[in-house]
């Protein structure tokens, strides 16, 4: 079953992420809002990551014979 908090977690971060940049490019610093949200796609891709396995387990498993 799909875990909706996890969902949550993506979703609030994605909105962290958002606000981190707009604070850290009005304050003139572009290099590291651009470093920042490269890290945070890295975070939301490896909790994505998981999601992907879960699905493939359980295919593996409705598969089995």
């Amino acid at each position: 079953m799909l875990d909706v908090s996890l969902l949550f977690k993506i979703g609030a971060f994605g909105i962290l992420l958002f606000i981190l940049d707009k604070v850290l490019k009005a304050a003139g610093k572009d290099d590291i809002a651009t470093l920042t949200n490269l890290a945070g796609i890295v975070i939301i891709l490896i909790m994505v990551l998981s999601l992907i396995s879960k699905l493939f387990d359980a295919i593996k498993v409705m598969f089995q014979f």
